[in-house]
């Protein structure tokens, strides 16, 4: 399968190319220029099909023939490896847990699938590959991992300085070896900016093998359809209706896979993106004016993206339709105090722990739940230890720290601090 450049059209690469090269021409997003549908006997054996099988076949058309079946199915195995349970936390609202993986985030599945496609692309390359990453929490701890101790693969992850939590900045800056995190004095914006403009830095290029591992990169943004399948498949053993489907949403690659998926023929009732006050989308939706915002810094921090990239691809989805778009997605504007709010009372009332994304998230369903019938489930993006703070001072208790993150909170921090100026960024990555 060939993938297209949303700028520039006529830049066609296939699945390898594409994943190696992140992005194209002027910045451009890469796009399947054919999407398949399920098949019918696909979505009538959902319920009977292993997990393992479910994502071959979301995954087998993209990839094409540039990896072999058996190569495939070892690789998206090992991408799912961990629990995916879909919960009920209220007679109409289920939650589908994403923070089974390593890192305790949803952002483990793409990189791992990434990481081990482009280990398979690459090994027999004879130059090193640099993977340049932006993170505003969740994605460069998932990256750092997935590539840990890769041969051949320096990975450079910049973050926003004093705007990640404890433990996502741990997990980007405690690893050593091949990864690099770079301390950013500026927004996730800011470092979002930086590596885009290395991308497109020719003379750059021409010394390093750049790619990029953020929701931008097709291998990194496609296998999260994978879960909503398999929502879907817990989802039909209980529930005759279609589900709405809510997901905390700031560069919008996740979303934007639900809607992919929904595209290819997965039944689903409507989706609802829940921002917190970073809101571009939920502006457009509601004035059919797209206008990127200065980024706010908030407790769910994942989301602070005045600049989602990933929307395009959404908009390619519905050929630029703007009724098409509102039909389909709905977006909510959830501050703060309202995220702390709904922590609080969902722990109480139901027991069940939020973290500031979910929270966001459930509310927007549940807002959206009152006024239309219906059932739905939200996506919980990252376990609740992960935003300490915010959840200490919702519920009054502390978040017990799971076993696996035990050692990795004692370890030492190893970044190198940056000013938000290209000439910066690219003086490390030429004496790395």
């Amino acid at each position: 399968m060939n993938f297209y450049n949303l700028k520039h059209k006529e830049e066609q690469l296939n699945f390898k190319e594409a994943t190696i090269k992140g992005q194209g021409k002027d910045k451009g997003l890469f796009f399947p220029e054919d999407i398949s549908k399920f098949s019918l006997e696909f979505l009538q054996n959902l319920t009977q099909l292993s997990d393992e099988e479910i994502a071959y076949q979301v995954m087998k058309d993209f990839a094409g023939d540039e990896i072999p079946e058996a190569e495939l199915r070892k690789i998206v195995a090992e991408t799912i490896a961990f629990d995916i349970p879909l919960k009920k936390v209220t007679e109409n609202i289920s939650v589908l847990e994403l923070f089974h993986g390593p890192t305790l985030a949803f952002k483990d599945v793409g990189a791992r699938f990434m990481s081990r496609c482009l280990g398979y692309f690459l090994k027999n390359e004879t130059r090193k590959v640099t993977v340049l990453v932006a993170t505003s929490g969740d994605t460069g701890g998932a990256v750092a991992n997935g590539f840990y101790d890769v041969e051949g693969i320096e990975v450079v992850i910049l973050y926003p300085k004093n705007r990640v939590s404890p433990v996502q900045e741990k997990q980007l800056t405690a690893l050593g070896k091949n990864i690099h995190a770079l301390e950013v004095n500026g927004s996730f914006d800011d470092c979002q900016a930086l590596v885009k403009q290395a991308f497109s830095d020719e003379s750059l290029n021409e010394k390093l093998l750049l790619t990029s591992a953020n929701s931008i990169n097709v291998a990194r943004w496609l296998p999260q359809q994978i879960y909503y399948v398999l929502a879907l498949k817990q989802w039909l053993k209980n529930n005759s209706e279609n589900p709405v489907i809510c997901v905390p949403s700031g560069n919008f690659g996740n979303i934007c896979a639900g809607i992919l998926a929904h595209y290819r023929g997965l039944p689903v009732e409507h989706f609802i993106a829940a921002c917190n006050v970073n809101d571009v989308v939920p502006e457009y939706l509601r004035t059919e004016i797209l206008q990127p915002k200065e980024t706010v810094a908030t407790i769910s921090n994942a989301m602070d993206v005045g600049d989602p990239s990933n929307f395009v691809r959404i908009l390619e989805l519905f050929d630029k339709e703007f009724n098409q778009v509102k039909n389909k997605l709905s977006g909510y504007t959830i501050d703060d105090e309202e995220t702390i709010k709904t922590i609080k009372r969902v722990e109480k009332d139901y027991g069940y722990v939020l973290d500031p994304h979910g929270a966001v998230a459930f509310v927007a369903l549940e807002k959206y739940l009152t006024k239309n019938d219906g059932k739905g489930f939200f996506l919980e993006t990252a376990h609740p230890v992960k935003f300490p703070d915010s959840v200490e001072q919702a519920t009054g208790k502390s978040v017990e720290i799971p076993k696996s993150l035990e050692e990795l909170m004692t370890q030492e921090k190893f970044t190198t601090e940056i000013n938000p100026q290209y000439e910066e960024l690219k003086g490390f990555l030429l004496g790395k």
